[in-house]
């Protein structure tokens, strides 16, 4: 299948659909290449600058409630949750697992220094019940679980602090942002950027938490410390150098984002991208959608089942000959599908040439 040859007038004009690092749109280069910023000091005023733009693009993007406040560190969303482990739970957090990022929040909650997390688990392709749990101080869940394309509504928690992964969420799923008091993320999705850093919009009640335990006697690494972010995010600045390509590519991006619109108009955008692969999936007798209830199908990231008769693996083969590229599913999911990335970045007429393209595939497998 790898020597087929798709026509060039069904192909996109871009073929990245991946969920991992993700399209970067031309323009956001552009920006990297005219900033003259690589190789100066991030402690001085164009770089800081550039991380107060930011800071204030994504408030804005994220329409932040009055006392909410945009903090980065150093490292990406998995740094976070060593972080929050150390500053931001009490005693015991709460998680809904439903795919693998959930459940590894979960296992760095488990902290010897903290009592056993409690979890709720659900099996891929579905999600668990956010329902009250006594005793904890801390519920976390993703708004977007990347390894399965399972969505969940940003609803808070009645006990503790709320807090969602939304690093495949943020930026094309809307969302109220007084119903979160931490919203964290790296930025390499809908975003379009880099590694290297992780974000979080964050409320006065998580302000006020970080604060009390960074003042307690816990042990915090300085490199891990949430009030070390905090105070350093405030001056427009990290611990350590930050990424600063990153920083670039995301400030140009949410640019964009808010000429758009703002996040309604990028909603939008996921949302008419991921409806075309949903219905190309169930008008097809030999594929599904993944997830079956409709409810929580992701906007952002599209997992698609084919039949047994069908190898999904020579159909991403076969794309990856001809340019469309990171289809492929979640390494660990071990499912006879596809994974495509509808990201705010990525135009819905190549999503609508991607069905085209594996129409074309299907019917010469």
């Amino acid at each position: 299948m790898s020597d087929l040859v798709i026509p060039a007038s069904l192909l996109p004009a871009d073929g990245r659909f991946g969920c991992g690092p993700a399209k970067v749109r031309p323009a956001q280069v552009e920006a990297l290449a005219a900033s003259r910023l690589l190789g100066t000091s991030h402690r001085q005023a164009p770089v800081r600058g550039l991380v107060g733009s930011v800071r204030s693009r994504l408030a804005d993007l994220f329409s932040a409630p009055d006392g909410y406040e945009v903090i980065l560190g150093n490292g990406g969303s998995t740094t976070f949750w060593d972080a929050a482990a150390f500053g931001l739970v009490e005693r015991r957090a709460h998680h809904l697992a439903f795919g693998e990022f959930g459940a590894k929040f979960s296992k760095a909650t488990g902290a010897p220094w903290l009592e056993a997390p409690s979890v709720a688990s659900a099996p891929a392709g579905s999600r668990p019940v956010l329902e009250p749990v006594d005793g904890v101080d801390v519920v976390a869940y993703p708004h977007n679980e990347t390894s399965t394309g399972v969505m969940h509504p940003v609803v808070r928690a009645e006990h503790g602090l709320t807090v969602v992964d939304a690093t495949s969420a943020a930026g094309g799923i809307d969302f109220d942002a007084s119903a979160a008091d931490v919203y964290y993320f790296a930025p390499q999705k809908n975003l379009g950027s880099d590694g290297g850093l992780w974000f979080a919009l964050v409320s006065p009640a998580a302000i006020e938490r970080i604060e009390a335990i960074a003042a307690s006697d816990r042990y915090i690494p300085e490199s891990l410390s949430l009030k070390q972010a905090l105070d350093n995010s405030r001056l427009q600045q990290t611990l350590n150098t930050p990424a600063i390509a990153t920083l670039v590519l995301l400030d140009e991006q949410l640019g964009w984002m808010l000429e758009q619109g703002g996040l309604p108009a990028m909603a939008a955008r996921t949302r008419t991208s991921s409806d075309t692969l949903y219905a190309w999936a169930e008008a097809r007798t030999d594929a599904q959608p993944f997830v079956a209830d409709a409810e929580h199908r992701s906007q952002v990231v599209v997992t698609i089942d084919f039949d047994d008769a069908v190898d999904a693996t020579a159909i991403t083969k076969a794309l990856r000959a001809n340019g469309i590229v990171d289809t492929e599913p979640y390494r660990k999911l071990g499912r006879n599908q596809i994974r495509v990335a509808t990201f705010a970045g990525i135009e819905p007429s190549d999503v609508e040439a991607l069905a085209a393209s594996l129409d074309y595939v299907l019917e010469r497998l």
